[in-house]
C-alpha cells in the first residue's frame, strides 16, 4: 500500500475513533453572522441598512479536516458578503408573523404583508440535529451530519431566477437578508432570528399572491392539493411540456432534491378543465458540492447516497438527479415522447444564452462571484450544451417502466398493439350532461424502450379495451380499480406466454378474456391501491 494511502487510512481510523468518543456540540452554530473587523479585512463600512457578513464561518476548518470530510463550499460560508438587514415592519411595505413554520432542519416562518400575500422566511443554515434518530442525536452523528449542510451553495437561489425567466419556468424571486443581533420584532420568536441569515421569497398559495407575471393563472395549490383533485377528477390535468421543462432546469442547476413537496402550481383554468403549471420552490441544492473528501466520496457513490450528487461541468449521473423527483417524475412526465424531450432541451439551449448565464451568475454577492462566477459560468455552459443528451436519457428512464392512471370518475383505455414494437395507449372520459366525451392521453410506445405498461382505473365504471394481433409485445398489467369495471382484451400476440395481466376483484368486474389473458382476480381489495400521496 502506497506510503500515502497509509497515512490518510490511519487518519480516518484516528478521526472516527475520537468522533466515536465524542458528543453532540451544543455550540456547534455561530452566535452572530455579522462579520468581525478582522473578517471583513479593507471592506468599507455596510452602510445602516446594511451589514456585512458571514453565512458560516463554522463551517471553516483545517486541512485534515478538509481532506477527511471535503472542502464542499465551505469557502463560500466563510466569506465576507454584504446583505441588506431585515426590518420586519419596512421589507415589502411591512410585514407581520402569521406563523412559525415546521420544517425539520430549517427555522421558518410564514409572513403577510398588508395586502394579503404570503412570503416565507428561512433561515439559510440548517441543523439536521432532528432527522436523526434520538439514539444518535446527542453524538457526534450529529455533528457530522450539520457539517456537510457545508455542501450546499449558501447563495445559489440567488442564480435561479434570471435563468428560469430566461427558459419560461415559473419561478419565485428569493432575497437573503441578515437579522440583527438586536432585533426583537419577531416577539417571542425573536432569539430564532437574531444574527442570522434569512432567506425571504413569494409562497403562492391563494389568489392573494397572484402577479400579472402568472396570468392567466387563478390560484395556487401545493402537490397535495393539486394530486388528490387529479386523481378525484378526469378534468384537472398538470402540464407536463412544462414539468419536462422545469426538471431540466433543475439538472443543468444540479439541484438534486425536488420531491414533491418542492412544488407549488399555478391553476389555470380551461374552458371547464383545470391545468396545473410548475412553480418550483426551495431552491437549497442549486450548485451543490459533497464530492470530495475521503468519506463523502464513498458515501456518495451509486452504491450508498447516489442521489447526493455534486455539480460540475458534465451531468456524468443523470439517474443521480432523478432519485428523489420519482414519485412526481413518473406520475407527471408519462405522456411525452421523446421528440417533445428532445424539442423542449433545444429550445432551451436557446434560450438560455451566454450571456443570460452570465447575468444570472451576476446575483451573486460579488465576493462570491469572484471566487466562483467564472467557473460556474464555464460549467453552466457545458452542461446547457448537452442538454439535449440529458433530456434523451431521462425520457429513456422514465420509459422503462410506465404507470398511467386515470381517475375516480369513468374512463375508457384503449390500448391497440400495432405492431411488434409500438403500442398504442389512447384514455377517454365518458361524456356527461357536464361535459363532453375527450381525449385524456396518449401515447405510443416502443417495445425497445419499454418492459412494462401499467394502467390503473381507480375509482369509476371503468372500461378497458386491448387490441391488435402481433408477433411481439410490451407486457401489459390492467388494475381496475373500485366500481364496476369492464375488461375485453382482443389482442393476440405469438408464443406462449401471456401479455395481459388483469388484476380486480372478482365481484364487481367482468372480463371478456383472450388467449392473452391472464386473470388474477382476489377478493382482496388491496388489490385497488395505487400510491396517490406518495408518503
Amino acid at each position: 500500500m502506497p506510503m500515502q494511502l497509509k497515512k490518510a487510512c490511519l487518519g480516518v481510523l484516528l478521526l472516527l475513533s475520537m468522533l466515536l468518543g465524542s458528543c453532540a456540540d451544543a455550540d456547534f452554530f455561530q452566535k452572530d453572522a455579522r462579520a468581525t473587523p478582522a473578517e471583513r479585512g479593507g471592506q468599507a463600512p455596510a452602510g445602516p441598512d446594511s451589514a456585512w457578513v458571514v453565512a458560516g464561518r463554522h463551517y471553516d476548518r483545517n486541512s485534515l479536516f478538509r481532506l477527511l470530510w471535503g472542502n464542499h463550499n465551505r469557502n463560500l460560508w466563510a466569506t465576507p458578503v454584504k446583505l441588506p438587514v431585515f426590518r420586519l415592519h419596512q421589507v415589502k411595505g411591512g410585514l407581520r408573523v402569521e406563523e412559525k413554520g415546521g420544517g425539520f432542519q430549517t427555522t421558518s416562518f410564514h409572513l403577510l404583508d398588508a395586502e394579503g400575500r404570503a412570503y416565507t422566511f428561512r433561515s439559510l443554515d440548517k441543523d439536521p440535529a432532528e432527522v436523526v434518530s434520538a439514539f444518535w442525536r446527542r453524538t457526534f452523528v450529529t455533528n457530522v451530519l450539520r457539517d456537510q449542510t457545508s455542501a450546499a451553495n449558501p447563495f445559489g437561489a440567488l442564480v435561479v431566477p434570471v435563468l428560469a425567466e430566461a427558459a419560461g419556468v415559473r419561478h419565485t424571486n428569493p432575497a437573503l437578508y441578515y437579522v440583527s443581533a438586536t432585533d426583537t420584532s419577531f416577539g417571542e420568536y425573536a432569539p430564532l432570528v437574531q444574527g442570522k441569515l434569512f432567506l425571504l421569497e413569494e409562497k403562492y398559495k391563494s389568489p392573494a399572491d397572484l402577479t400579472p407575471a402568472f396570468a392567466p393563472a387563478t390560484d395556487f395549490a401545493d402537490s397535495e392539493e393539486a394530486l388528490r383533485l387529479r386523481f378525484n377528477t378526469n378534468t384537472h390535468h398538470f402540464d407536463q411540456q412544462a414539468f419536462a421543462r422545469a426538471r431540466l432546469l433543475d439538472v443543468l442547476l444540479g439541484d438534486w432534491d425536488r420531491h414533491k413537496g418542492q412544488w407549488n402550481w399555478a391553476v389555470v383554468q380551461q374552458g371547464t378543465d383545470t391545468m396545473y403549471e410548475p412553480i418550483p420552490v426551495d431552491r437549497d441544492q442549486v450548485f451543490f458540492q459533497m464530492h470530495d473528501g475521503l468519506i463523502p466520496v464513498i458515501a456518495t457513490s451509486k452504491l450508498l447516497a447516489r442521489k447526493l450528487h455534486s455539480f460540475g461541468p458534465e451531468v456524468d449521473d443523470v439517474a443521480a438527479y432523478m432519485i428523489n423527483a420519482r414519485f412526481i417524475d413518473d406520475r407527471l412526465l408519462n405522456e411525452l415522447q421523446e421528440r417533445d424531450w428532445i424539442a423542449i432541451s433545444r429550445q432551451l439551449q436557446v434560450q438560455l444564452t451566454d450571456a443570460v448565464l452570465a447575468k444570472a451568475l451576476h446575483q451573486l454577492p460579488p465576493p462570491i462571484y469572484t471566487l466562483i462566477g467564472p467557473q460556474l459560468l464555464e460549467n453552466l455552459q457545458k452542461r446547457r450544451d448537452a442538454l439535449v443528451e440529458v433530456a434523451a436519457t431521462m425520457y429513456a428512464l422514465l420509459a422503462e417502466e410506465v404507470t398511467i392512471p386515470g381517475s375516480d370518475q369513468e374512463e375508457i383505455f384503449h390500448i391497440r398493439r400495432l405492431s411488434n414494437d409500438r403500442t398504442e395507449v389512447t384514455v377517454r372520459r365518458k361524456a356527461t350532461d357536464q361535459r363532453p366525451n375527450a381525449q385524456l392521453y396518449h401515447r405510443i410506445f416502443k417495445g425497445n424502450e419499454t418492459r412494462q405498461l401499467t394502467l390503473h382505473g381507480l375509482a369509476g365504471d371503468d372500461e378497458f379495451v386491448i387490441e391488435g394481433q402481433v408477433d411481439n409485445a410490451i407486457p401489459l398489467a390492467v388494475y381496475g380499480g373500485l366500481g364496476e369495471d369492464k375488461i375485453i382484451d382482443r389482442s393476440s400476440v405469438a408464443g406462449w406466454k401471456k401479455m395481459t395481466s388483469v388484476y380486480d376483484t372478482e365481484r364487481g368486474t367482468e372480463i371478456i378474456p383472450g388467449p392473452e389473458t391472464r386473470v388474477l382476480t382476489t377478493r382482496d381489495v388491496r388489490v385497488h391501491a395505487y400510491d396517490r400521496e406518495g408518503n
